[in-house]
C-alpha cells in the first residue's frame, strides 16, 4: 500500500487538509462537503440529520474547535491512524482528534473520524 510506506510529513501533508475540511464543514454544519472525502462505508453512517444533530450539540456544549497538534501516526496494513490533541473555544482541556486514512486506487479516503 502506498499511503503506508509515505513519509510522516507526507502523510500529515494529506491527513490535515482532510480534517480541516471536516472541521470547518462541521462548523458550517454543511453535510455534502463535511462527507465528501469519507469512504462509501463511512457516507452510509454519517446521514445528514445525524450529522446535524452531533454539530449542534458539541457547538452548544464545547463551542467550535481551536488549535490541533498531532500525537500519534499509526502505520496499519490497510489503513493510517493519526491522532491529534484537539481543543475546543468554550472548554479548556484537550481532547482527542483521531482519523483513519485509507487509499482507494489514486484517491486518500476517511474511512473514520471522531473527536472525543
Amino acid at each position: 500500500m502506498e499511503l503506508a510506506t509515505k513519509s510522516d510529513a507526507e502523510i500529515l501533508a494529506i491527513a490535515n487538509p482532510l480534517m480541516d475540511n471536516l472541521m470547518e464543514a462541521s462548523t458550517a454544519i454543511d453535510h455534502a462537503r463535511h462527507v465528501r472525502d469519507f469512504t462509501e462505508r463511512l457516507k452510509a453512517i454519517v446521514q445528514k440529520d445525524y450529522l446535524e444533530h452531533v454539530c449542534r450539540q458539541y457547538q452548544r456544549e464545547k463551542g467550535f474547535f481551536g488549535a490541533r497538534v498531532v500525537v500519534a501516526i499509526f502505520r496499519r496494513p490497510d489503513s493510517i491512524a493519526i491522532v491529534w490533541r484537539q481543543q475546543f473555544t468554550k472548554v479548556p482541556g484537550d481532547y482527542v482528534a483521531e482519523m483513519v486514512l485509507v487509499q482507494q486506487d489514486a484517491r486518500y479516503l476517511v474511512d473514520h473520524v471522531m473527536v472525543f
